[in-house]
């Protein structure tokens, strides 16, 4: 999965397990935010909410283990 993991100066920072890509932010959807999931389907980026949506539940779920674990 490759996250869209900031933006600085009109460029755009996509994480993945790959690696980071930098890239114009014009490369991507005007929606695209910070934390959305993108693939490149047909040499553009489009994003994909439902892949960031699940990964921000699995995240929160995390936090909410470790904030219990650590209140033991």
């Amino acid at each position: 999965m490759t996250v869209i993991d900031r933006f600085e100066n009109g460029y755009a920072v996509l994480v993945s397990e790959n690696g980071t890509v930098i890239l114009p932010k014009s490369e991507l959807p005007p929606e695209a935010a910070e934390g959305d999931a993108v693939v490149l389907t047909d040499g553009r980026y489009v994003t994909d909410r439902k892949a960031a949506e699940n990964k921000r539940k699995q995240v929160r779920k995390r936090l909410q283990r470790l904030i219990k674990e650590d209140k033991q």
